[in-house]
């Protein structure tokens, strides 16, 4: 298997804690003020829910599972003293279709276990808790 290529972007001071980012064809504004964009800490939080959203979403999808409707949030916790980083994320999948609760446990547990490059690329002592919730 072929590596894949660097993960590459550049970050232009805007004004304030304002970044323009663009990384490959993309184009985002970065916010330390939360204003005009996600934060730093925010984009991490949302890379990690995103990452894994798209595993359980995928693998589901390859089972041929009736999947009809999928949201997932997010709560990360952040440590009250300087550098303030996240210490515990608990994300929540809400699965809308007949999916088996197995199937839906499995891909949760594949994502976090083998396939989530941003959760592996994170420190080992954080906590990482899941649930989900099946709407059939």
């Amino acid at each position: 298997m072929a590596p894949k290529p660097p993960v590459t972007a550049e970050l232009v001071w805007a004004e304030e804690l304002r970044f323009g980012v663009t990384s490959a064809k993309i184009a985002t504004v970065v916010d330390g003020n939360s204003t005009a964009g996600p934060s730093p800490v925010q984009m991490l939080v949302i890379g990690l829910a995103a990452c894994m959203a798209m595993d359980v979403v995928d693998i589901i999808r390859k089972g041929r599972h009736p999947l009809t409707a999928f949201r997932t949030t997010i709560v990360a916790e952040r440590k009250p003293d300087v550098p303030h980083r996240v210490t515990k994320a608990s994300l929540h999948f809400h699965v809308h279709g007949q999916v088996p609760e197995a199937v839906v446990e499995r891909a949760i547990t594949l994502s976090r276990d083998k396939y989530c490059s941003v959760w592996h690329s994170l420190r080992e002592d954080i906590t990482l808790e899941t649930a989900h919730t099946i709407v059939a």
